[in-house]
């Protein structure tokens, strides 16, 4: 599937929906990621500010989903852990963005040709428009490759 089909389809998921969740740009490449969701009545805690549900579920599937599609069908990409730590109220739009890079995505290829599970952490902030860091996320995925059929 090419970036621009991928990032219609998760635009239309429930969830970011509800949410007011929005993918802005997935490159072609697949190795950036950039979301943002805006400051709605229906995403508001009772003090006024960013659901913190909110602000992880726009960042829970990205570095599973980019990984799966750099990866290819050939490896099992899971998420397996996240924490998330909020530094500050978000009172407006805030933005995700998720980068990883060429040599990762060998790396990784590397060290999981033997079949071994590899368990790389990630880290994503939240941030506003004016680039204050509203919350800060760690990811550990589970990426395997598959065993020959």
């Amino acid at each position: 599937m090419n970036a621009a089909s991928f990032k219609r389809r998760l635009n239309w998921y429930p969830v970011f929906l509800a949410l007011g969740i929005r993918i802005e740009r997935i490159s072609d490449d697949f190795l950036e990621t950039d979301v943002a969701m805006g400051l709605h009545w229906y995403n508001r805690n009772y003090v006024g500010t960013q659901f913190g549900g909110g602000l992880y579920a726009m960042t829970d599937p990205f570095f599973m989903l980019m990984l799966m599609q750099c990866l290819g069908r050939d490896y099992i990409v899971w998420d397996q852990a996240a924490s998330i730590d909020f530094v500050a109220p978000g009172r407006g739009r805030v933005w995700a963005r998720f980068r990883l890079d060429a040599t990762e995505i060998e790396r990784i290829r590397k060290e999981a040709e033997n079949g071994a599970p590899l368990r790389p952490v990630y880290h994503v902030n939240v941030t506003d428009d004016d680039g204050a860091i509203v919350a800060k996320v760690k990811k550990t995925l589970y990426i395997r490759k598959k065993k020959p059929k």
